[in-house]
């Protein structure tokens, strides 16, 4: 996951701190969550929420179903960190070399390696030594071969151009305070007919200024989020095709007191939330 500073990016919503700040605050978040997991075993929630919530948590609650959870190591699926199942959005094929964009825990990038099987490859992106290091344990706990994690930012990928079938993210690139140059850079490392789908969170008309410029909430998926409006722009900007956003749940404002926890929010702002936020899977292709 990786925040860069950036004065261009049409709609993106910025916390009250310096991008280098907001980047600290993220990596160390993250770096937290996955030593928890390694230490503990223990749960995490969608990007970086407290861990005692995970079961009532409405962004990541129910996102695996039993058989996906039982063919991985504990400690993937408790670091699933995600608002969707990414590996649900599209059907790969055997030999596809897929990319996952922030990939965490890594329980989207060894999904997507089964299925792509032996003579495919699933990457994984992330930023934090801590996720990266999570990672690679669960690919050998889980006796995977056809994956590569990888250290890098999802603003320059450390790949070359041309070499990716199909991207994929989980509730990522919301963190991103440069996400035309994410666009950008997935369009670049994708080849002709190569599809962006991943899931994320995405905002149905203005938030509340006060959600918009709390770092917390940030951290939590939603201060960052685009409008879908400007993330369809964002990606047809970049070169994209056949954009889609497809709402998979809606937060109400109960919701929002949950993906909000530890924040200091007034009930006010927290009902301005309320139809505003919503999970979805975001789809594209590259011509």
């Amino acid at each position: 996951m990786m925040v860069e500073t950036s004065d261009s990016g049409s709609g993106d919503r910025r916390g009250s701190l310096a991008d280098d700040d907001l980047r600290s605050k993220v990596e160390a978040r993250y770096g937290a969550l996955a030593r928890d997991v390694i230490v503990r075993d223990g749960p995490s929630t969608c990007c970086g929420g407290s861990a005692h919530v995970l079961h009532d948590d409405p962004i990541t609650a129910a996102l695996y179903d039993e058989h996906q959870a039982s063919v991985l190591p504990e400690a993937a699926v408790a670091a699933s960190l995600g608002c969707g199942n990414p590996t649900a959005l599209i059907a790969l094929e055997e030999g596809q070399v897929v990319l996952d964009l922030g990939s965490g825990g890594g329980i989207d990038v060894l999904l997507s390696a089964r299925r792509v099987g032996p003579t495919g490859k699933a990457y994984g992106l992330d930023m934090t030594d801590d996720m990266l290091e999570l990672a690679r344990g669960n690919q050998r706990d889980a006796g995977v071969d056809n994956v590569e994690f990888l250290k890098g930012t999802i603003e320059d990928i450390p790949l070359p151009d041309g070499s990716i079938d199909v991207i994929i993210s989980n509730c990522v690139i919301n963190l991103s305070v440069d996400k035309p140059r994410v666009f950008r850079e997935a369009f670049r490392v994708l080849r002709p007919g190569g599809r962006f789908a991943v899931s994320d969170i995405v905002i149905r008309g203005e938030l509340d200024g006060e959600i918009q410029r709390s770092v917390e909430a940030w951290l939590g998926c939603v201060a960052g989020a685009l409008e879908e409006g400007d993330y369809r722009d964002g990606l047809r900007a970049a070169g994209f095709l056949e954009v889609e956003i497809e709402p998979t749940r809606i937060y109400t404002a109960d919701d929002a007191r949950q993906f909000l926890d530890g924040d200091e929010m007034d009930e006010r702002a927290v009902r301005a939330a309320e139809g505003h936020v919503m999970s979805a899977f975001v789809r594209a292709t590259k011509p």
